[in-house]
């Protein structure tokens, strides 16, 4: 098992079943293998290192609290990184209630682009705000319904479309911007 497999390599049932009776072993080997995949998925919904690593960090304790009711109904690594988006969620809300609303949003938004020979796909979602980041992450990426996506932001399905659209045009027109 290579500890940079991702989500979509799933855990032998011998160490599931371990790990459900607390062998610290087997946690372990749960943590090498998803913690880099839990890192680089929250990065890219949060755009942030530290705010990645503490959402990776909660989504374990979460996990790892909650492992004894996971029936396996799905493979443990969706199951893992449905859990982790929904803490990254969870944390962008508390963050939009503690910073105020646009406010944040436009001091992202307003921070100098790349040069066209450093401008990629990471830099282009830099330059949105991490609610907006992680719908576009959400749904171009992961594959995410706007009704699912509503659901998790617990907002209407028009604002994850809307949201969707504006930050879809935001990255064109910084990718013109960059190119120019």
């Amino acid at each position: 098992m290579s500890k940079d497999a991702g989500f979509g390599q799933d855990i032998e049932a011998a160490v599931l079943a371990r790990a459900q009776r607390g062998d610290s072993q087997a946690l372990e080997s749960i943590y090498r293998m998803y913690a880099r995949a839990a890192y680089l998925t929250a990065l890219q919904m949060t755009g942030r290192p530290s705010n990645a690593e503490d959402a990776v960090h909660d989504a374990f304790i979460r996990a790892f609290e909650r492992l004894s009711s996971f029936r396996g109904d799905a493979p443990f690594g969706a199951w893992l990184k449905r859990l982790l988006i929904n803490v990254v969620i969870d944390r962008l809300r508390i963050e939009r209630r503690w910073f105020g609303s646009e406010v944040l949003d436009e001091q992202v938004l307003s921070e100098e682009t790349h040069s066209a020979e450093q401008i990629d796909a990471q830099a282009l979602l830099a330059q949105l705000t991490p609610r907006a980041r992680s719908v576009v992450w959400l749904h171009q990426v992961e594959g995410l319904s706007h009704p699912e996506i509503a659901h998790m932001f617990k907002q209407s399905e028009s604002w994850s479309k809307s949201l969707l659209a504006r930050s879809l045009s935001r990255l064109r027109q910084h990718a013109q911007e960059s190119a120019a």
